[in-house]
C-alpha cells in the first residue's frame, strides 16, 4: 500500500476534523478542536498526515521538548488511522519514517501516552522497541 506522509498547516484543519472527531468519539465540537489545534501549532507542535491517494487516512501529532530522562525528545499525540487502514503496517510504517527524521535532527528519544484500553496500539509500540515507564494521569480542572 502506498502512503504519503506529510507536515500538516493550519489550512489543513477542516480535513484533520472528522478524523479527530473519531480519535476523541466525539466528545467536543469541531470549533473546539479546531481551536485546540490553532493552539497547538502555535507552539513546539507539528502534524503529519497520512495520504492514500491523497486522501487523509491518518495523522500524527508531534511535541517538541527536551526531558530530563530522555533529553530531546518527541512525544507523538493522538496517532490515529481510520479503521479500515489499521492493521495493514502503517503504523510501523510511520515510526520508521518519523524515527529516522528526528535522528537526523539529533532528537535522543520518541515517547507516547497510549490509552489503556487500545491494547492492539500497546503491542504495536512494544514490537517498536517502546518501554512502558509509567502512567499518565489527567486532572479536569473544568468540563
Amino acid at each position: 500500500m502506498e502512503i504519503e506522509f506529510r507536515f500538516l498547516k493550519v489550512t489543513n484543519i477542516p480535513e484533520m476534523l472528522p478524523l479527530i472527531q473519531d480519535f476523541t468519539q466525539h466528545k467536543f465540537t469541531d470549533k473546539v478542536h479546531e481551536q485546540r489545534f490553532i493552539g497547538m501549532f502555535q507552539h513546539e507542535y507539528d502534524c503529519v498526515g497520512f495520504y492514500s491517494e491523497n486522501t487523509l487516512i491518518g495523522f500524527c501529532g508531534l511535541w517538541y521538548q527536551i526531558r530530563h530522562y530522555s533529553g530531546k525528545s518527541c512525544e507523538l499525540d493522538h496517532f490515529y488511522i481510520i479503521p479500515e487502514y489499521q492493521g495493514k503496517g502503517l503504523g510501523t510504517q510511520f515510526l520508521d519514517w518519523i524515527g529516522d527524521k528526528l535522528k537526523t535532527k539529533g532528537f535522543e528519544a520518541v515517547e507516547l501516552n497510549a490509552y489503556k484500553e487500545n491494547t492492539a496500539s500497546h503491542r504495536l509500540y512494544a514490537r517498536e522497541g517502546f518501554m512502558h515507564l509509567g502512567f499518565h494521569f489527567v486532572k479536569r480542572l473544568r468540563e
